[in-house]
């Protein structure tokens, strides 16, 4: 992968695709928040460790905020940004445009735009 992407070929490039129910979109904002204190991967792998099913609590805003607190996050910024859902604009618009991709490539043309945003 790294030999195509140094050469610009290939970009990795990872969206939340928070198609789950509630849960799945709150832990999606998280990540976003996490990333702000550039611990997005550190984040996202503490989510799929701790998956136990969906909508069942794992990603309830306490335990996510508990994540952020595990992970020595600052949890006044975490919670902060968290509250606010200032990210769940974004989330839905990758949902959308994940659906599109899905739609456009059963047609045979499928080509995707998501606002991007690059995680540390």
């Amino acid at each position: 992968m790294e030999a195509y992407a140094d050469t610009g070929l290939v970009r990795f490039e990872y969206k939340n695709f928070a198609f789950l129910g509630p849960e799945s979109t709150a832990a999606a904002e998280a990540s976003e928040c996490a990333a702000e204190q550039g611990m997005f991967w550190a984040y996202h792998d503490t989510i799929f460790l701790n998956h136990e099913g969906e909508n069942v609590g794992t990603y309830s805003d306490p335990a996510l905020k508990n994540y952020a607190t595990a992970l020595g996050l600052d949890q006044d910024q975490f919670d902060d940004c968290l509250d606010s859902r200032e990210y769940r604009t974004n989330v839905h618009r990758n949902i959308d445009a994940m659906i599109k991709l899905i739609l456009e490539h059963e047609r045979g043309n499928g080509q995707l735009e998501i606002e991007e945003k690059e995680h540390e």
